[in-house]
């Protein structure tokens, strides 16, 4: 087939006219947006005639590449750089390591420095594997922040600058006006003319910011259609009206933000072209008439791919390129035959259907391109800071707040979302289309107890759901998360007809609530219409995974819109906002401005402590401004390593538990107006008024200033010549002996009645200056556990879950974990040789906590790291947390302070003091940090001026507690000072909370 131009320019010419005449506003002028000053032409022109006129009409062409492709297609490429002097090369996939060899290795071929381009529509993972995804347009157009557009397209062009691209084909600002596109859909901002023009402007000026050309595509507009068009011409019958109200908006404010490239769609619009020439990317009227004259464009005019079969199949090889370049396009992409294509143009000049003259001037504007790209000055790509250029930490925190931004609460008529109340709520979570230890389910697991169920094939069969269902048990909430959702009508977006179905058997189940969170394309919702509370997440990405879960428990708020309409319930603009509730956040520790790579110190101390045996495992958690930053597990519950310590291994807390557990109790009756620090406990406890202890205060006993002992012989007394005495304990639990002291040992009942009596008989300490000195006390917390179970009117052990741990989503913290949980979710402890006489696995380790059954005012807890962490949050936060005040005044506040001159402590809580550098805390830590140590090898502080929170657990006693490495190596204080020494002047953040 030979191509005949002069009907095709009779046709083009017709129809240029006619738009022109037709066209109801006046030509735009626009600034060229690529330099052209002085030292630029001398540049380009020095270049230009130092080609040959061969080698100058090479500079038209951008093949495509691949890093991972063989040798042969690699020299295939260099041949071209070197023989035919193409101008540019668009990778499309592989590495980014291989990407950048490559790269070197063509640009040393070249003559002309290449222009090197790719697709990174929503990051550099679009093309290359191991690499970062920050959000497809879709989820952009959700955001409440367009500012956060333009950081990410300047967070990105770094990422492709340092990988040596000068040319990013994006955005997209196609406006999405058809539901049933199956190729732009999740690519496009939405629907709104306006709101697709000011984010695609955002974009732009990212890039370009940064030296990268942005490229607005696909001229001159590829929304509303419903064919692929890499597989068939797509048809578009519009009108001029429209064109100009809704799809020409978009590319018109680009080129005024001075995009400095554009690219033209395959596309079949009649208005345009009734010529056999069908495509856009082949008109004139388009591309000369309506792109050039009529708006006014002076910048680059790519072709799309010139290989895509809607078009290619229609003409032989190089036949394409030379019409492409007669309709007014510089760069012809994806050419599939770049010899075959310089001899129809050559041919098609020396026929007068080309202009040469006019082809030298294009030829010059590629090399300004060039120029303004930077590739007059240009260096090869630094492939040892390559990794770290990719890897940036702030760009995970950009990815996860565009996320934070996006995710949209688009149903709410139940009024659960965010959940509040943890304790009337059972929540129970199912997972469609994931792994069950994916990151969804691992956040969701960080604020409730309840289980989360995976069901990894989406299209699973009707059985799998129905074995689900009838696990449900008394779930009053069910949340079901729809992953592995895809961009493609034709098939439910991915939604399998299984899932659908269990949907609705769920939705009539009239004992339970139904959250249902599409993790997908919001058009998709549109098979979900029947939720009564509906989610968007709009991406199954790990961002996305991590903050839908926060927003769900509202550690994060909503603040999504929809950006197109999915039907008439759910109209573009829906969105419902819900409220912070002050839980746990989890993130980078950039986004809290800590460094990162200054944190990993934390691993090598870790490590340490298991490598000298201080400690065989443990946790770290660390928490700036309410986000936990830093969450990692190390090492295992014992030193054979059978058993890998993880986030949901349970440790026990030792003296943790006075200020997790009877403190709470205490500060709980301080709030209400029910307990006088400075009243004498004998007040509250009458039987102590014939002891010794009479005169001492609440205040005292707190400050460990009353003159209490550190211990005194409990259990002691319950053994004689090393076996335990039967007055005391039992081999069967039974009424009189109800008390668990280890598995198939029981105490008697009256064994706290005993621990009390023998604590109000104690000795005193002798007084100094007629003062008791500070003398830290387990006995003090006897007395308050005591106290508090006086005037609460009921055990610690059934108020502490109640009031604080239930309502708080604590799963883990409690008393006797034996009773909920398996061995094997709790590190063990010392092997005891001289009371209990086994291996302490799930037994509360201290002695005299053991023999009253495990809850002792001292001691008795078990927790994992993020439990506590909750707990401790909440203190941080003077009682508020997840939408409930736990305290109604500053309680925590007043009772963590230091209280008389000569004590460093507060009431109940311990206090670092960075003048001793063998305190508790870093030197680092201010002065008001306050917290608690544990004897098995625990710790955590809270730090009110920078608002930081540390939780440090081991079980350093298993299986000698003599063991005192942990302290020797000051591990735990250590690992505080890297939190400090992370800290940044500045932090980085990207939006707001």
């Amino acid at each position: 087939m030979r191509v005949n131009f002069r009907l095709l320019s009779l046709g083009l010419l017709l129809s240029v006219t006619g738009l022109l005449l037709g066209f109801s506003t006046p030509g735009t002028t626009l600034p060229d947006p690529l330099p052209n000053g002085p030292t630029e032409q001398r540049w380009v022109d020095s270049v230009f005639t130092s080609l040959t006129p061969d080698q100058r009409l090479g500079q038209f062409f951008m093949v495509a590449a691949y890093s991972n492709r063989e040798k042969a297609h690699i020299d295939r490429i260099e041949r071209l750089v070197r023989n035919q002097n193409i101008g540019g090369v668009m990778f499309l996939q592989g590495g980014p390591k291989r990407q950048a060899l490559l790269t070197n290795r063509l640009q040393a071929a070249a003559k002309v420095p290449l222009l090197i381009a790719t697709d990174a529509e929503w990051g550099l993972d679009m093309r290359l594997d191991s690499t970062m995804h920050y959000a497809k347009e879709m989820t952009l157009g959700a955001m409440d922040d367009d500012k956060l557009v333009y950081q990410m397209g300047r967070d990105l062009a770094r990422k492709l600058r340092a990988l040596g691209i000068h040319i990013n084909f994006a955005p997209v600002v196609d406006v999405n006006s058809n539901p049933s596109n199956p190729v732009i859909g999740n690519r496009s901002f939405g629907e709104n003319q306006d709101r697709v023009a000011a984010l695609g402007v955002q974009y732009v000026k990212g890039l370009q910011d940064q030296r990268v050309i942005a490229v607005a595509k696909h001229f001159p507009g590829h929304g509303d259609t419903d064919t692929d068009s890499h597989k068939a011409l797509p048809v578009i019958n519009t009108d001029l009206a429209r064109l100009e109200k809704v799809d020409l908006i978009p590319f018109q404010k680009s080129f005024e933000a001075g995009a400095l490239g554009v690219m033209i769609a395959h596309l079949y619009i009649p208005l345009f072209d009734t010529t056999n020439a069908k495509t856009t990317t082949l008109s004139k009227a388009l591309v000369t008439g309506l792109l050039q004259e009529k708006m006014g464009f002076k910048g680059l005019i790519f072709t799309d791919a010139l290989n895509m079969r809607s078009v290619s199949k229609l003409y032989k090889d190089g036949e394409l390129d030379a019409m492409a370049l007669a309709a007014g396009n510089d760069v012809l992409l994806f050419s599939e035959d770049v010899p075959a294509a310089l001899s129809r143009i050559k041919e098609a000049v020396e026929r007068g259907h080309l202009n040469q003259a006019d082809l030298d001037a294009r030829i010059k504007k590629i090399l300004r391109a060039k120029y303004w790209a930077g590739l007059s000055r240009y260096r090869p790509v630094n492939l040892g800071q390559l990794r770290d250029s990719l890897n940036q930490p702030e760009s995970r925190v950009l990815a996860q707040t565009i996320f934070e931004h996006a995710v949209t609460v688009v149903k709410n008529e139940d009024k659960l979302l965010p959940f509040q109340r943890l304790d009337t709520l059972r929540i129970a979570a199912i997972t469609i289309g994931t792994q069950p230890e994916g990151p969804y389910a691992t956040i969701f697991n960080k604020y409730q107890p309840g289980p989360v169920y995976a069901v990894p094939d989406r299209y699973a069969p009707d059985s799998t759901f129905s074995r689900i269902r009838a696990r449900l048990g008394d779930a009053n909430v069910v949340v079901v998360s729809l992953h592995q959702m895809n961009n493609t009508p034709g098939h439910n977006y991915g939604l399998g007809d299984g899932a659908l179905k269990f949907l609705k058997e769920l939705q009539a189940d009239p004992k339970r609530k139904t959250v249902v969170v599409a993790m997908g394309n919001a058009y998709g919702l549109k098979y979900l219409e029947s939720a009564r509370t509906l989610v968007c997440g709009y991406e199954d990405h790990y961002a996305a995974q991590l903050v839908v879960p926060q927003v769900l428990f509202g550690a994060l708020p909503a603040r999504g819109h929809l950006p197109v309409t999915v039907s008439e319930g759910m109209k573009v603009g829906t969105g419902i906002a819900t409220a912070d509730l002050h839980r746990l956040r989890y993130a980078a520790p950039e986004r809290e401005g800590l460094n990162s790579r200054t944190l990993t110190q934390i691993d090598h101390i870790a490590l340490e402590s298991i490598v000298t045996a201080a400690t065989p495992g443990c946790q770290v958690l660390i928490a700036k401004n309410g986000t936990v930053v830093f969450d990692q597990s190390y090492g295992y519950g014992t030193y054979d390593q059978s058993q890998p310590v993880t986030s949901s291994t349970l440790y026990d807390l030792a003296s943790v538990t006075k200020v997790a557990g009877t403190l709470q109790a205490i500060m709980y009756l301080k709030d209400h107006g029910k307990l006088n620090l400075d009243e004498k406990v004998a007040t509250y406890l009458p039987e102590m008024q014939r002891t010794n202890k009479r005169l001492m205060t609440v205040r005292d006993v707190l400050l460990h200033q009353a003159g209490l002992k550190p211990g005194i012989p409990t259990w002691e007394r319950t053994v004689q010549d090393g076996a335990l005495k039967p007055a005391y304990y039992s081999s069967q639990r039974n009424e009189d002996f109800p008390n668990e002291v280890a598995p198939g040992e029981y105490s008697i009942k009256a064994a706290d009645d005993s621990v009390w009596a023998w604590t109000l008989r104690s000795q005193l300490l002798p007084k100094v200056k007629g003062k008791y000195p500070v003398e830290y006390s387990d006995l003090s917390f006897i007395i308050m556990k005591r106290l508090s179970e006086k005037l609460l009117g009921q055990p610690l052990a059934e108020f502490l879950p109640k009031e604080f741990y239930k309502p708080l989503g604590l799963g883990t913290m409690t008393y006797n974990p034996l009773t909920r949980f398996p061995k094997s979710c709790i590190a063990p402890t010392e092997k005891d040789t001289y009371y209990r006489r086994e291996q302490l696995q799930g037994t509360v380790h201290d002695q005299t906590a053991a023999l009253v059954g495990g809850v002792g005012g001292h001691a008795g807890l078990f927790a994992t790291a993020n439990d506590l962490a909750v707990l401790m949050q909440m203190n941080l936060q003077n009682g508020r947390y997840g939408g409930t005040n736990f305290f109604q005044t500053p309680v925590v506040t007043e009772f963590s302070r230091p209280q008389v001159t000569g004590n460093k402590r507060g009431l109940g809580w311990d206090r670092g003091d960075p003048s001793k550098p063998e305190g508790p805390t870093s030197h680092l830590a201010p002065a008001s940090t306050f917290g608690h140590t544990g004897f098995t090898g625990t710790c955590v502080w809270l730090d009110p001026d920078n608002q930081i929170l540390y939780v440090f657990l081991s079980n350093r006693v298993y299986p000698d507690a003599g063991n005192i490495k942990l302290r020797t190596y000051n591990i735990r204080t250590r690992i505080q000072e890297v939190v400090y020494k992370a800290m940044v002047p500045t932090p980085t953040k990207h939006g707001t909370n």
